[in-house]
């Protein structure tokens, strides 16, 4: 049986609209997380109320946790308190019918079209396409708001990678298929298209992530060293788009040049090959990285392989060394302890023997009391 999902409602938007007879409302960003990937639907309060409408409709019974009430007098556009209010009841409402083990609920069509799920039978509910793949984060705001959740900016991350992957991926393909002399020149502007989408795609999310980074910092939701992680990841996929942006406009120009050219441009190839090289096997990033090779030292420089094995050996016997040292000062932290214990239950004795004796001291004090009362 498939695991429940796990929704909640981090965060709320007020969106504000540009017409003078529109009001301001509030969106609700439901997190759905899946086995694979999590992704943010935006509702309003109205949606809800359709939902447990329909649900309760649907089902003769209605959902086990009831739907917060309407406020007639207040608003949630200028009720913070409300506004927390409404959107913990929203999320209670949503975890009892995706919790319960009760499915009837969860089953039908108006549920899995609230929340852009896949419909079991390929079709589409109410608008929403549900062909058996999960819809990705198509608006700016929900990318911010799936953004500004640790979990969920972790997706989003690799989700940009992925396209970043899938851009450079098509520009290789490009330059394949453009250096033969039989080769199609429909593949070549099919490649193209797929990397400008991807690279595209990729640039949507680079905003929201940088955004939801900044805002989970001044909300304390990450560390300084966390921080700095993604920050220096975020810098190096930026940097590799930049890069495959430049590879892209290279490509282009060059096609153009030898269209017009009829292939005189030697140098011009001669010269693109070194951008080629450097574009397609990005720079190492400045930030903290994982296995970058260290720098060269006064001890390192004048040594040769052998040299260097021979310098590792003697620094790993200096670490066993140390390492022995420490552990020496373990054991003897040990031993004091334990007699440290010794001690205390040697005390801990003598303590109780006292407390005897005071007590039988006092019994025959009473004893004695008793009889010069008597005299």
């Amino acid at each position: 049986m498939a695991p429940p999902l796990e929704i909640s409602i981090p965060t709320t938007s007020l969106v504000t609209q540009t017409d003078k007879n529109s009001k301001p409302y509030t969106l609700y960003n439901i997190t759905i997380r899946l086995p694979l990937r999590s992704f943010v639907v935006q509702k309003r309060y109205s949606e809800f109320a359709a939902l447990h409408t329909a649900l309760t409709s649907l089902v003769p019974p209605p959902p086990p946790e009831p739907l917060p009430a309407k406020s007639w007098f207040r608003s949630t556009v200028s009720s913070p308190e409300l506004t927390e209010q409404r959107r913990a009841g929203l999320e209670r409402y949503l975890r009892a019918v995706a919790e319960r083990p009760d499915r009837r609920w969860r089953d039908t069509p108006a549920w899995r079209a609230f929340l852009n799920l896949p419909s079991t039978s390929g079709a589409s509910v109410s608008g929403v396409s549900v062909d058996g793949r999960v819809p990705a984060i198509g608006l700016r705001d929900a990318n911010l708001a799936a953004a500004c959740d640790p979990a969920t900016w972790t997706d989003l991350h690799r989700e940009m990678r992925e396209e970043l992957r899938a851009a450079q991926a098509a520009l290789e393909r490009r330059e394949r298929v453009g250096g033969g002399g039989n080769s199609s020149a429909l593949e070549m502007v099919e490649a193209g298209t797929q990397a400008k989408k991807a690279l595209i795609k990729a640039g949507n999310l680079l905003a929201p992530l940088e955004e939801g980074l900044r805002v989970m910092k001044e909300a304390g939701r990450l560390g300084g060293g966390e921080f700095t992680r993604r920050r220096d990841v975020l810098e190096a996929a930026r940097r590799e788009k930049g890069l495959l942006d430049q590879l892209a406009a290279n490509l282009a120009r060059k096609s153009r040049a030898g269209g017009v050219a009829g292939g005189g441009g030697r140098d011009q190839d001669s010269a693109s090959e070194s951008d080629r090289a450097k574009l397609l096997m990005p720079q190492r990033p400045a930030g903290r990285q994982l296995g970058r090779p260290l720098a060269e030292t006064e001890e390192t420089r004048e040594r040769d392989n052998s040299g260097m094995v021979q310098l590792n050996d003697d620094k790993m016997k200096e670490q066993d060394a140390d390492l022995k040292v420490l552990g020496d000062i373990v054991h003897r932290q040990l031993e004091l302890a334990s007699q440290m214990e010794r001690h205390i239950e040697e005390d801990n004795e003598r303590l109780d023997h006292l407390n005897q004796q005071v007590d039988s001291h006092g019994r025959k004090l009473a004893v004695a009391n008793r009889r010069a009362k008597n005299l």
